[in-house]
Parts: structure tokens; sequence; C-alpha cells
């Protein structure tokens, strides 16, 4: 009997999860499924009447806090209007073009080297360093089964429920003095950027070495303490000072956001907008740290 297997049969509770990524529970309420993908990956009972964690208060803004433009900040291809109209288009990674199915990309007219990603979902990128050496029917394969999945159910945020799946094609960026391209994610709180999560050695699975720190780009520990043992502090950026200015433009009106950079030959461009990271279900040292810095709107909710 495989590992994989005698782990469900001795903790059946963890199936819930892969069962929602499925579609096994789209039956459920938003609220319903919430609580038990909660008590399921945390061990522990979501409050949402009194929400004081950071975890607890990400599942409550999907429920309670709800506002039509999220849709479009969370669409790759929508926020670039919305980017330019708040920073300007010099912020923008250079657009090859944008497709409604696979079938509408010309392969030939491709660059050498290129990104292509659905706009409607995370981790869905094709990254070609060399058009040689791309597999294209198993990037369309890829490509085909991304455009078919919906990132609402599976966490319920709900901003993803109606964007309207496409692909964009964007222009490959190197850094001529790194190695590998990070990106500096910038945790805001009612419109204050606190913590920086920069990541680095990505592989084409979207894994990467991460780190926190605060805005005096000190290291911190929010996922686990042994990250100070065990990781070597990253020079701070030259642009960090401007990159927490531009997040806190870009997160003035709401109650959480995380807002990513990347920080090219010193320039920087929009990485993305994200309202609940990890969907809000993640172990977290600092969980009740975080959820202090957040101030839900007064609302009644029942």
């Amino acid at each position: 009997m495989s590992s994989k297997i005698k782990k469900y049969i001795v903790s059946p509770w963890r199936l819930f999860r892969p069962l929602g990524d499925r579609g096994l529970f789209n039956w459920m309420s938003d609220k319903m499924y919430l609580k038990i993908l909660y008590r399921t990956e945390l061990g522990k009972k979501l409050d949402l009447k009194n929400p004081k964690t950071f975890t607890e208060k990400l599942q409550w803004l999907k429920l309670y806090y709800r506002k039509n433009e999220f849709a479009y900040r969370v669409d790759k291809y929508k926020v670039r209007e919305y980017i330019t109209e708040k920073l300007g288009e010099e912020y923008l990674i250079p657009l090859i073009g944008v497709y409604n199915s696979v079938d509408e990309i010309n392969w030939d007219e491709l660059p050498e080297k290129f990104v292509l990603k659905c706009t409607h979902g995370s981790h869905c990128n094709i990254v070609c360093k060399d058009k040689n050496k791309l597999d294209i029917e198993k990037s369309k394969a890829k490509l085909n089964k991304w455009m078919k999945k919906s990132w609402f159910w599976f966490g319920r945020e709900w901003p993803y429920k109606n964007v309207k799946p496409r692909i964009i094609c964007e222009e490959f960026m190197v850094d001529e003095t790194l190695n590998d391209l990070p990106d500096y994610k910038y945790f805001c709180f009612n419109g204050e950027p606190k913590l920086v999560l920069f990541c680095q050695m990505r592989d084409e699975e979207g894994i990467a070495q991460v780190d926190f720190y605060d805005n005096d780009w000190n290291m911190t520990a929010i996922i686990d303490k042994e990250d100070l043992i065990n990781h070597s502090p990253v020079k701070r950026p030259e642009q960090h000072e401007k990159m927490l200015e531009l997040s806190k433009l870009l997160s003035k009106e709401d109650p959480f956001v995380r807002v990513d950079f990347y920080n090219i030959n010193g320039k920087i461009y929009f990485g993305e907008i994200t309202y609940y990271p990890w969907c809000g279900i993640k172990k977290l040292e600092m969980d009740e740290m975080l959820g202090s810095w957040i101030e839900l709107p007064k609302m009644e909710v029942k």
C-alpha cells in the first residue's frame, strides 16, 4: 500500500481538499465549504463572528467583503488597464498577444523567448527560454487543461468566479545581474505595506524559495521560525522604497491586498494583485499578529 493511500485511510479528512479541488463539493454554500476546509486544513474551528487571525479574516473577507472591481483586478489581462490608470503603462511587462483559446495562438509568430499565462488563475504559466526546445504539443495540452479549470471552487475566492479564461503572451524578462528573476510581494494592511515576501529560484512548477522581510528589510519568521536559521538574508532591492509607495497606491481602498512587483535591471514592473494569499488556508507562525493588522469594515453579517 502506498504511503499516499495510507495517509488518507488514517486521516480521511485529508480527502476534503483534493475532492474539493475536483468540484465534488460545488453544491455546498461558500460559508459551509470554507468552514469545513478551514477545519480540515488548519485543525481548528473557523470563527467568523469574531475573527482574530489572518487566516480567519481572509475567510471573512471572501464571504462578506465583495467589490465588483476585484474581478478585473485579478484578471491578468484586464488588470493591465487598471495599472495603466493608477500607475502608468511603463510598469507593465510588454504584451505580445492575447488569445481566447489555445487554437488562436500562432506559435510560429511567437519570439524565441516568451511567457504564456492563463488570465483566470495562478500557477498556470508556460515559460519559454528557447522555442527550439519547447514541446509545443505538451504546452498546448497544459494550456487546454488550465483553460477548463475554475480557480473559484477550491478556495471560494469569489473574484475568480466570473473571470473570462484567456491566455496572454508577455515578453520574457531577464535581469542581467541575476541568475533568477525574483519578485517582491508586498502584504498591505488597510493601505499600509508591512511585509515583503521575497521569492526566487522558481521552476516550471511554480515552486520558489521564499523569505519574509519587514519594511526595513529585516528578515522575519511569518510561516516558520526555522526560516531565520536556515535561510540567508538577501540584499535589499534598490527600488524597495518606490515599490512601497506603489503598493500603498494600489492597496489604500481595501482591508488587505498583496501587490507583487518585479525589479528588473533597476526598473519596476507590476506582477499581480492577490486578495487571499494561499487561499487564506495556511499554517502561519504569526497568524494572530498578521490578523491584528487587518481592520475589517463595520457591517452586520449572518
